[in-house]
């Protein structure tokens, strides 16, 4: 499963990262057979995930497109529900919290490398150039949601006190995932990691005002231009979320379906006719997609789905709250801290780009996965 999570990013691994998660899952359902494992659905986000599971099943019986509705009910919802407890079960402790935290670093920090050698060395890009084709299967728009996390967490590492071998290999993995992140000039990655820092370094002024400068400089040299002067890309988002609202007018309890397809194939859904119904100052600019996470919820399923997800995020968050005012045990507050920062970075990112695909999915599951096990380390017991 570790691989699996290591894998994520990577293209032309499809195959392997197969292998891992149901390799991992029929091993988990033979030793749980035997009763060679202690496997538990004990988590404080169950009952969110069985009630947001269930509407979203009744669901399908209404869906537009029911055949993509199943697809994606087993692949993208059912499948991560899977992995979510395969992990809280297994990593289980500080040790193996620790190894799947340094999956995700490395991963990050040899993707960023990747990344950076593809497009301005092997395609001869200046660095001036904006990052906007990269290698395959990860879109630039989701490089944030892949790389913050790392980064955050890198940081973490800095900021607790490690042995000075942890903190130099942190620091060499967060130079490149940060400095890809102001090559790809998205806004909404700046944003995330400008509010995730200042959650995660509230209690250290100094290092809260250093990683700051940093990020401002950055800022200031790459995208200065992409915050103060208007381009196309605002007004097409503005354009696909009028049109999204229109949409969940129309299908405001169900939804069009849990299908992810259905929104933009053109089959059941004529989105020309929907962007006639909008100001038309925004006519013209059509995505495929929602391009906002609570707007994708809402349309696929209905209102009744976006507060059941809405639920699940709250409880996440009051757990990993409970965590960070824990007096008692440094490292649960301390990655407490670390991960509710990481989850907050991933949902603003999810409020201005398309989230729900493989890739952004795997990092969600196993983030909230993560809050869970430092939950269950608070003295041994799970938090209510």
């Amino acid at each position: 499963m570790g691989l699996f999570i290591f894998l994520n990013p990577f293209p032309y691994t499809t195959a392997i990262k197969e292998v891992c998660f149901y390799g991992s899952a029929v091993l988990v359902l033979l030793l749980a057979c035997f009763r060679k494992v202690d496997f538990s659905f004990r988590s404080p986000l169950t009952i969110p995930f069985v009630l947001f599971t269930l509407w979203t099943f009744v669901g399908l019986f209404f869906a537009l497109d029911k055949e993509n509705s199943i697809h994606d009910f087993q692949t993208h919802l059912i499948k991560y529900l899977a992995f979510y407890y395969i992990l809280i079960n297994y990593f289980n402790s500080r040790e193996r919290l620790n190894g799947l935290f340094w999956v995700m670093i490395v991963s990050a920090f040899i993707f960023s490398i990747g990344e950076f050698v593809y497009f301005y060395v092997w395609s001869g890009n200046p660095l001036s150039t904006k990052l906007v084709t990269g290698l395959p299967e990860v879109a630039v728009n989701w490089i944030g949601i892949v790389l913050i996390p790392a980064i955050l967490l890198s940081l973490n590492n800095l900021i607790a006190g490690n042995p000075r071998s942890v903190k130099i290999v942190s620091l060499i993995c967060l130079i490149p995932a940060l400095s890809l992140c102001f090559l790809t000039q998205a806004r909404s990655t700046v944003l995330a990691l400008v509010l995730s820092i200042v959650i995660l370094c509230m209690k250290n002024k100094r290092i809260l005002l250093a990683c700051l400068g940093i990020v401002m400089v950055l800022t200031a040299v790459s995208i200065k231009d992409r915050f103060t002067k208007t381009d196309e890309s605002a007004a097409l988002r503005l354009s696909t979320h009028y049109i999204t609202y229109e949409m969940i007018k129309d299908y405001p309890i169900m939804g069009i379906g849990f299908g992810m397809e259905t929104y933009g194939n053109g089959k059941y859904i004529n989105l020309e006719s929907y962007s006639k119904r909008i100001p038309e100052k925004y006519r013209g600019y059509i995505l495929s997609d929602p391009h906002s996470m609570p707007f994708s919820i809402a349309v696929r399923t209905g209102l009744i789905g976006l507060v059941l997800f809405l639920y699940i995020l709250f409880r996440s968050f009051r757990m990993i709250w409970t965590c960070m005012k824990k007096d008692g045990d440094e490292y649960v507050s301390h990655w407490g801290r670390g991960l509710f920062a990481v989850l907050v970075s991933l949902l603003v990112i999810g409020l201005f780009e398309p989230f729900f695909s493989h890739v952004p999915e795997v990092i969600f599951y196993a983030v909230l996965a993560m809050m869970t096990i430092v939950g269950k380390l608070d003295r041994g017991r799970m938090i209510p």
